[in-house]
């Protein structure tokens, strides 16, 4: 194996969750009466923190960002029953084919701990990780390099055998910025053009 250790995004990379998490903000944007933003605006902000997504979208409300924060929580605890988040095709067995050829794996994400732990273990696939990082985790989220320094660090990880997957711009951009090598994947939320261009 060229890498002795992976760090994967979750949401679009593992995990198909763009469904439930464009509905959860369609309706935070309906429920706190903001300019409306169309679906696919909507799933290019999966990859960025909550608390950033406002200054993105709507930059001329400075003091939205724990308010949207908060309201989407709210939201998606009513909303995350009515959608089913399922891995995409051969992430199991890729994951399996990986841990049983001694990679270490880790998930850096920009949803949080407790939501990650959540689906990691629903979708049966938490055993394969040695660390999760939530968005919280870190005092900056992607494309700042700090998930992925923070696992380096833990794990005592050599950046230069350590690969970050991903399927969004801020995935490959803070690889970049920690210091690994990067793999997108063209099957999530991001698209090629702008994978190739980061």
């Amino acid at each position: 194996m060229k890498y002795k250790n992976i760090i994967f995004d979750f949401d679009g990379t593992l995990a198909d969750t763009a469904d439930l998490t464009v509905a959860t903000m369609q309706r935070t944007i309906e429920a706190l009466n903001l300019p409306k933003q169309s679906d696919e605006v909507c799933r290019s902000m999966i990859g960025y923190r909550l608390e950033e997504i406002p200054s993105i979208l709507w930059p001329d409300f400075p003091v939205l960002s724990e308010l949207f924060a908060s309201s989407f929580r709210e939201i998606f605890k009513i909303t995350k029953d009515s959608y089913t988040v399922q891995l995409y095709p051969h992430v199991l067995d890729t994951l399996t084919y990986l841990k049983q050829n001694g990679v270490c794996m880790a998930v850096a994400s920009s949803r949080s701990k407790v939501s990650l732990h959540e689906y990691l273990a629903k979708i049966n696939i938490d055993g394969y990780f040695q660390m999760v990082v939530g968005g919280g985790d870190v005092k900056n989220g992607k494309p700042a390099p700090d998930p992925v320094n923070l696992i380096l660090s833990i794990q005592g990880w050599d950046k230069d055998e350590t690969l970050v997957v991903g399927d969004m711009n801020v995935d490959i951009l803070m690889g970049i910025a920690a210091g690994t090598a990067t793999c997108g994947v063209t099957y999530g939320n991001g698209s090629i053009a702008e994978l190739k261009e980061s």
